[in-house]
């Protein structure tokens, strides 16, 4: 019987190069339904017997993590059956004992004793206990509970940042198709660099790439969640016209190949050199496509394929963004849309209080050990201006972030920078003026393509020095001063 590709993500940790997923079970399970658990790890019985023996799940679908204990408790489930699931903490303190109970509640949910990958979301990097976080996450790994460690949505600039930092990340987990190519660029290159897989959701776009929307007119209404979200994707490209001439691409590549349009789009997906494996959803008890997912693994994309897809996509427009800014930044491409209140809704990272004594100048600490000694404050606002001090990639109790990591030092920098700015009632759009400190100039490329990144819109004036010598071990610091409007 075929079976799907298989591949190694990570050292022991072989799975099905199509990974079942089961965010659907919170979909199934609204209006206060529950999904029957065992006739559901039943229907995952049947996906594993067919090759489909990877799962991913979140600690809020729904009762996903509950529904895969059973089945990997049950007779259904082989030697090579393998969970991922993921925590998606609130932003805040991220303490030894509350990222241990949160891992705890998906190991008794998965009743078992490590997890296969435990993937983490971080919502807003302005918040910058996710160092913390992926710390905990790590010592979690070292005494056994987690196999390996992955990430979800996470942009480039802050996947550097874990990695440099010494965290044992395997796998990011992103929005990859045809509609959302934006992982084919900076992202996979830095995963090939330091060995890291993707693993590829959203590749049929919420079902827009598949023959049922060939030739259709363009919906006025979508009441499903996961469409109204792809659909987004596909007026930011360049909207319905420029899916069609994709769709009719797709139709004649796939009729060459005897496949469908799914079939195509997916294994332009799975060609891409940093994925691992690509995450179908999967409505458990309702309906599957396991024999046409099959199809997959019968034919190959030659040259002209290529070329072809290429041409359809000629005048489109990019996403905008990195991986992941969907969910952190304006113009917000999610089901929801607009995350600005959810995201304002989280606790600043830094809290801002009055100078006594001087009506309309308010002041940031940020704790550090110097800002008493040395008698100066993270940052201040005086009237409609902000001035930040010098900034370091310094987290928790005084540690460096990303040791010998320019560019990883300089993202962490720049968060700390905004997350100051915000609790001033400033943001880095307000920013008018930039220095950056180098103990290197030799390293000025990642500094200032870092700093290029978060500044390409706002272009303050700006200034780069070579010192002597930083006070600590840091490879640059960073101040900042802004006007608000």
């Amino acid at each position: 019987m075929k079976t799907p590709e298989r591949t190694t993500l990570a050292p022991g940790l072989e799975i099905s190069r199509i990974v079942t997923g089961l965010w659907q079970v919170a979909d199934q399970e609204r209006d206060g339904k529950t999904l029957d658990p065992v006739a559901s790890a039943e229907a995952m019985a049947d996906y594993a017997a067919a090759g489909f023996d990877t799962f991913d799940m979140a600690d809020h679908y729904g009762s996903a993590e509950v529904i895969t204990g059973h089945f990997l408790r049950g007779a259904g489930a082989t030697p090579r059956s393998r969970a991922f699931t993921k925590w998606c903490p609130t932003p805040g303190p991220m303490t030894t004992e509350l990222v241990t109970a949160g891992i705890g509640r998906s190991l008794e949910r998965l009743q078992v004793g490590a997890i296969d990958l435990l993937q983490f979301h971080w919502w807003t990097f302005q918040h910058l206990d996710y160092i913390e976080a992926l710390e905990e996450l790590k010592a979690l790994k070292e005494a056994g509970a987690i196999r390996h460690l992955g990430l979800t949505n996470f942009d480039t600039d802050h996947l550097r940042v874990a990695v440099k930092h010494g965290i044992p990340i395997v796998s990011n987990q992103v929005s990859f198709s045809l509609l959302d190519r934006r992982a084919a660029g900076d992202m996979t290159d830095f995963c090939l660099e330091n060995g890291v897989r993707l693993l590829a959701y959203g590749t049929l776009g919420g079902g827009f790439l598949t023959d049922a929307w060939l030739g259709k007119s363009e919906p006025v209404s979508i009441p499903d969640w996961s469409k109204s979200k792809y659909k987004r994707f596909i007026d930011a490209i360049g909207g319905w016209p420029v899916l069609q001439r994709l769709l009719q691409t797709l139709s004649d590549i796939g009729k060459k190949h005897g496949a469908s349009i799914a079939n195509v789009a997916t294994r332009w997906v799975l060609r891409q050199p940093a994925v691992a494996a690509i995450i179908v959803g999967a409505r458990l008890g309702e309906r599957e496509h396991r024999a046409d997912n099959l199809k997959l693994f019968s034919f190959a994309l030659d040259q002209g394929d290529l070329a072809a897809i290429e041409t359809s996509l000629s005048g489109s427009k990019s996403i905008p963004g990195d991986c992941g800014d969907e969910y952190r930044k304006p113009p917000f491409l999610t089901a929801s849309g607009d995350l600005s209140h959810h995201l304002e809704s989280i606790p600043k990272f830094f809290a801002a209080a009055p100078v006594p004594g001087r009506p309309g100048r308010m002041r940031v600490f940020s704790g550090s050990e110097w800002e008493p000694i040395a008698g100066y404050s993270r940052a201040v606002r005086v009237g409609n201006r902000i001035l930040v001090s010098g900034t370091t990639a310094t987290a928790g109790a005084g540690k460096v972030v990303c040791p010998g990591d320019v560019g990883g030092q300089t993202v962490f920098i720049l968060d700390k920078l905004a997350a100051s700015l915000a609790a001033l009632g400033g943001s880095l759009e307000d920013v008018v003026r930039t220095r950056i400190y180098l103990a290197d100039a030799g390293q000025w490329e990642p500094a200032s393509r870092a700093h290029g990144r978060y500044f390409r819109d706002v272009l303050p004036a700006n200034t780069l020095y070579e010192i002597g010598r930083l006070v600590g071990d840091y490879l640059v610091e960073i101040e900042a001063e802004a006007v608000v409007d």
